[in-house]
């Protein structure tokens, strides 16, 4: 009677077990699929209203599903932190998605997706994928990324540097270019992503490059916009030196800059904001990439993508995507506080929409 008696607790806990294992299980499978479903993570983001120039209808996109099945670490490209690299992402995206939500930054966070954003935005049909161009913040290794996987190359390394930004024989097509309907078609279907950086950062680096090195083959920088930001913006008018980074600010804080912007077309993407340029409230994006994480940010976008088994990021030299907080201070050292708060007000819906902070020389 006993030994019956102990079979029959044994019976139980061996049961107790196996229902303890089986609801762990199914825990298990929630948490993973709620961790990995964007859509349940926050709330729904504003459908897309597209306005382009070329009279596209108001439409309503649907947030799609585009998050891979696994995010595992697959070889040594990844990093340790792609462990966590799904967080980190859904935690930007439910940021950008409050954001856009805050009525009092509606006019710097919200912009129509005219045809200049859709100038912006090229397409890789083969692997469904389109990319925002967001200059000075290393668009060029993922274009070239883009021209790799679109076949007009078969590496990174064979693409000559000249080819890259001739769109009539780098293989990338813009969104523009495309009827109304496949627009809508490619926006609600395809794995959407572009990088941010500091914006200030970013500024300095625009202005460096264009202004301060100016290649040669960009003549029109040196030539024809800065000698028209000199004539509006400069306050010692007996100054002959080249544009300055005071004037730079001036003209870029400028409640009415827009009329210097018509006349310097699409030059005026270098500096223009995020919102400008890609939209962000407006279009569903899968992944924003940061300039400052980007050497973990790249294989997971590319994990995200489903091309990490086609294609590298190239590789990043060592330091040059930390934020260089000594060289911004330098930057606006000689800047009025009046000046530099206008520049603010025109880039705090990119501070607030990508998590940046507000510069410590603007709170002194």
């Amino acid at each position: 009677w006993l030994m019956s008696d102990n079979m029959h607790h044994q019976w139980l806990l061996l049961a107790a077990c196996f229902w303890v294992i089986f609801m762990f299980m199914v825990a298990s499978k929630f948490i993973t699929l709620t961790f990995k479903d964007p859509d349940g993570y926050g709330a729904k983001q504003e459908p897309l209203i597209l306005t382009a120039v070329t009279k596209l209808e108001e439409v309503h996109v649907p947030e799609e599903k585009h998050w891979p099945e696994e995010f595992q670490p697959t070889g040594k490209a990844f990093s340790g932190n792609l462990i966590r690299q799904p967080l980190v992402h859904m935690e930007r995206l439910e940021l950008l998605r409050n954001v856009c939500r805050d009525t009092a930054l509606r006019d710097l966070s919200h912009t129509a997706v005219s045809k200049f954003v859709l100038d912006r935005i090229f397409v890789c049909d083969k692997h469904k994928i389109l990319f925002c161009q967001t200059p000075k913040v290393g668009n060029t290794q993922w274009k070239k990324v883009l021209i790799v996987l679109n076949g007009a190359f078969s590496s990174i390394e064979e693409i000559p540097e000249n080819i890259v930004h001739d769109h009539e024989k780098n293989g990338l097509p813009r969104l523009s270019s495309f009827s109304d309907s496949e627009i809508k078609k490619r926006l609600n279907l395809y794995f959407k992503f572009f990088i941010v950086r500091d914006p200030f950062e970013r500024l300095i680096s625009a202005f460096k490059d264009k202004f301060v090195h100016n290649p040669r083959f960009e003549p029109w920088y040196r030539h024809e916009i800065a000698p028209g930001i000199i004539r509006k913006y400069r306050k010692n008018r007996t100054e002959t030196k080249g544009l300055q980074f005071e004037d730079f600010v001036r003209y870029l804080g400028d409640p009415n800059h827009r009329w210097l912007d018509v006349q310097f077309g699409d030059h005026i993407i270098h500096w223009v904001t995020y919102v400008e340029l890609c939209a962000p409230c407006e279009i569903t994006y899968s992944v924003i990439g940061h300039h400052e994480t980007l050497e973990d940010d790249a294989p997971y976008i590319l994990k995200a993508a489903g091309i990490d088994h086609l294609v590298s990021y190239p590789t990043i030299p060592p330091g040059i995507t930390v934020y260089n907080r000594t060289k911004v201070e330098r930057y606006f050292s000689g800047i009025s506080k009046r000046d530099i708060r206008r520049l603010y007000a025109r880039f705090e819906g990119d501070f607030k929409l990508f998590g940046y902070r507000e510069p410590d020389f603007l709170l002194n």
